[in-house]
C-alpha cells in the first residue's frame, strides 16, 4: 500500500524534474562540502603542534577556505530550499486541483454516500500534512542519503578498518528505524481517519446548528463529539509516541557508533597509524555519518503521516467518475420538450427495488404534476429527468434523443429548476440570481425579481441587489431565500422546468402570486412539477400519483377524483 502511494507521490514529483534535479546537484555539493571542512579542520589542528611552534601563515590560508566552504554551503542550501520548496508546494497543488476537478466529475452515489466533512479533511487538512511530510522529505532525504555515502567513502579513504566498525553497527540504526515506520504508519493512518469524522461531524453540526437547540440536542452531540474527539486523542498519542522513540533509539545507536570511533581512532594515534588532526576528521565524519540518521528517522516519521493522509486523497482521486459523455453528442443542442420513459427501471440500492418498469410519454408543453407519499419515487424521477443518475434498465427520451446520448451540462441548460432545498452562494444577491451567468442588464435582473414577487424584499436589503449574503443565506428567511431560487429560473426560462416543492416556504398570499407566475412561466413549456399540497397543481395537464416507485393512477385533476382511487385518498385526506 505504501509503495503504491509513494510511486503516485513520485509520478506527480516527476513532473518538476529540473527543480529535482538542482535540488539533488546542490544536495552533493552541500554535502561534499560539508564533508571537505572537517579535512582542512584536521589540517589546521596538525599545523599546531605546540606552543611557540604553530604555522600561523597555513592555519590562517586553512581557515579562509573554511569560510569560503561554509559560505558556499549556506548559498547552495538557500537555493536547495526554495527548489525543494517550489517542487513540494507544486505537488500540493496539483493533488489539491486534481482532487477538486475530481468531486466535479464524482457520481451522486459517491456524494449521496461519504460525509460532506470527510471529503472536505481530504482535499483541505489531510493535503496540508501530506505536503509537510514531503518538504521535509525532500528537504532532508537526499541530502541525508548523499551525506551517509560521502562520509563513508572518506572514512575507507582515511582508515578502512574503522570505517569497518561503522558500517557493522550502521543496521541497528535502521532497524529501529523500520520498526517504528512500520507501526507509526498503521497508526497514522486511524488518525488521519478520525480526523476526518471529526471534520464531518463540526460540519454537520455548525451547518444544522438551529436544528441541534431547537431540538435541545447539545448534550447528546458533545458526548457524540466526545468520544470522536477521544478516539483521535488516542490514535494521536498512540501515533506520536511510536513516532517519537525513532530519534532517541538512533541517538543511542549513534553514540555508541561515535564511541566505537574514539576508543579504536584512539588505538590507532598511540600505534602512530593516525594523527591527532587525523582523529579528529574521522570524529567529525563519524558525528556527521550517524547525524542525517536522526533526520532521516524523523522524515521517515512524517513519511509515514504524509503517505496515510496521501492514501486518503489519492484514493478520492481514484474514484470512478461519472459516466462520460459520449464524444458523438451533438454540441448546444435545444430542446422542445417532448419526454419519453420506456421501460425504466432505477434503485438506489441495487438490491432494494424502487421504480420498475416505468412508462410514460409526455408531450411539449404538458404540466406534468407528481404526486405521492414519501419515500414514492417523486424526487428518485426527477434525478433521472435531469441525469443526476442513470437508469439501471430502459430509456429516457427528450424529443426521441435518448437522454444518454446528450452531452449532461446542454440537458441541463434546458431544464429551468426550483427544489425546494435553497442554494445560496457567497456574494451579493445579484450574484446569486445570475449565478455567474453573464449577459443579463440590471432591467432583466429586476424584471425576474418583479416576477418571482422577490424585488420588494430585496429593495429593503442595506445595498439592495449588491447586499452580500453568505453561502447560508444570512438573515434571510427561508421563504426568501427560495424566492431568490424562484427569481434564477425567471430569469432564463428555458423549455423545460422543474418544480420540486418550489413555494413550500413560502406564506400562501405570495404563493398565489407567485402561482400565477409560474402558470404564465410554463405556458407551452414542458413542466414537472413535484408537490404535496394538491390544492397548487390543480391545474396540471396529467397528474401522475406514484407510489412504490410505479404510477398507479394518471389523469387531470377531475378524473382522478371521479375513480375514487388513491388521489381521491390523499385529496380528502388534506381537504376533508
Amino acid at each position: 500500500m505504501k509503495k503504491g502511494t509513494l510511486k503516485k507521490v513520485l509520478r506527480y514529483a516527476g513532473k518538476y524534474r529540473f527543480l529535482i534535479f538542482v535540488s539533488m546537484t546542490l544536495a552533493i555539493v552541500t554535502a561534499l562540502l560539508s564533508l571537505y571542512v572537517p579535512i582542512l579542520a584536521g589540517r589546521a589542528i596538525d599545523h599546531v603542534v605546540g606552543q611557540g611552534n604553530v604555522d600561523f601563515e597555513t592555519v590562517i590560508k586553512i581557515l579562509t577556505n573554511m569560510a569560503v566552504s561554509v559560505a558556499l554551503i549556506s548559498i547552495c542550501q538557500w537555493i536547495m530550499n526554495k527548489a525543494n520548496n517550489r517542487i513540494t508546494f507544486s505537488v500540493v497543488r496539483d493533488v489539491r486541483t486534481e482532487a477538486f476537478e475530481k468531486l466535479q466529475k464524482l457520481p451522486f452515489e459517491y456524494l449521496d454516500a461519504k460525509q460532506t466533512g470527510d471529503i472536505v479533511s481530504r482535499i483541505i487538512s489531510d493535503v496540508d500534512l501530506f505536503s509537510d511530510g514531503l518538504l521535509m522529505g525532500f528537504t532532508q532525504l537526499f541530502t541525508g542519503v548523499v551525506t551517509i555515502v560521502g562520509t563513508l567513502v572518506f572514512m575507507f579513504y582515511l582508515n578502512f578498518k574503522i570505517a569497518i566498525v561503522v558500517v557493522v553497527l550502521t543496521p541497528l540504526s535502521l532497524f529501529v528505524a523500520k520498526f517504528v515506520a512500520d507501526r507509526s504508519f498503521k497508526l497514522f493512518k486511524v488518525q488521519s481517519e478520525a480526523r476526518g469524522d471529526q471534520t464531518s461531524f463540526i460540519d454537520e453540526m455548525v451547518g444544522n446548528l438551529s436544528v441541534v437547540k431547537a431540538f435541545a440536542h447539545e448534550d447528546e452531540n458533545m458526548e457524540v463529539f466526545d468520544g470522536i474527539n477521544d478516539r483521535l486523542e488516542t490514535a494521536s498519542i498512540k501515533a506520536t509516541f511510536i513516532s517519537s522513540l525513532t530519534n532517541p533509539g538512533t541517538r543511542f545507536i549513534n553514540n555508541i557508533v561515535y564511541a566505537a570511533v574514539a576508543l579504536f581512532g584512539a588505538f590507532a594515534c598511540i600505534a602512530g597509524g593516525m594523527t591527532i588532526g587525523g582523529l579528529t576528521i574521522f570524529l567529525s565524519y563519524a558525528n556527521q555519518y550517524t547525524k542525517p540518521f536522526n533526520e532521516i528517522s524523523g522524515v521517515i516519521t512524517e513519511l509515514q503521516n504524509a503517505l496515510a493522509c496521501a492514501q486518503r486523497v489519492f484514493s478520492l482521486i481514484e474514484e470512478k467518475p461519472e459516466t462520460a459523455d459520449k464524444e458523438s453528442a451533438p454540441q448546444d443542442i435545444k430542446l422542445s420538450g417532448d419526454v419519453l420513459l420506456e421501460n425504466v427501471d432505477f434503485s438506489y440500492d441495487k438490491d432494494k427495488k424502487l421504480i420498475e418498469d416505468l412508462n410514460l410519454d409526455i408531450k411539449k408543453g404538458q404540466r406534468v404534476a407528481i404526486v405521492g407519499p414519501t419515500g414514492s419515487g417523486k424526487t428518485t424521477l426527477i434525478n433521472l429527468l435531469m441525469r443526476f443518475y442513470d437508469v439501471d434498465k430502459g430509456s429516457i427520451k427528450v424529443d426521441l434523443n435518448d437522454i444518454r446520448d446528450i452531452r449532461r451540462g446542454d440537458l441541463r441548460e434546458n431544464f429551468g429548476m426550483v427544489l425546494q432545498e435553497t442554494w445560496l452562494r457567497n456574494g451579493t444577491i445579484r450574484d446569486n440570481i445570475t449565478l455567474g451567468r453573464e449577459g443579463f442588464s440590471d432591467e432583466q435582473i429586476i424584471e425576474a425579481a418583479k416576477a418571482s414577487h422577490a424585488h420588494s424584499f430585496i429593495k429593503r436589503l442595506p445595498n439592495g441587489y449588491d447586499t452580500v449574503i453568505s453561502e447560508n443565506g444570512g438573515n434571510l428567511s427561508q421563504g426568501q431565500k427560495q424566492l431568490l431560487c424562484i427569481t434564477r429560473v425567471m430569469l432564463s426560462i428555458p423549455p423545460m422546468l422543474i418544480l420540486d416543492e418550489a413555494t413550500s416556504s413560502i406564506d400562501t398570499s405570495t404563493e398565489i402570486r407567485i402561482q400565477k407566475a409560474f402558470n404564465k412561466m410554463m405556458q407551452g413549456r414542458t413542466s414537472f412539477i413535484v408537490a404535496h399540497r394538491l390544492s397548487t397543481i390543480r391545474e396540471a395537464d396529467v397528474i401522475l400519483v406514484m407510489k412504490d416507485g410505479h404510477i398507479l393512477e394518471q389523469g387531470n385533476h377531475e378524473q382522478l377524483l371521479a375513480k375514487q382511487g388513491f388521489y381521491y385518498q390523499l385529496y380528502n385526506s388534506q381537504f376533508a
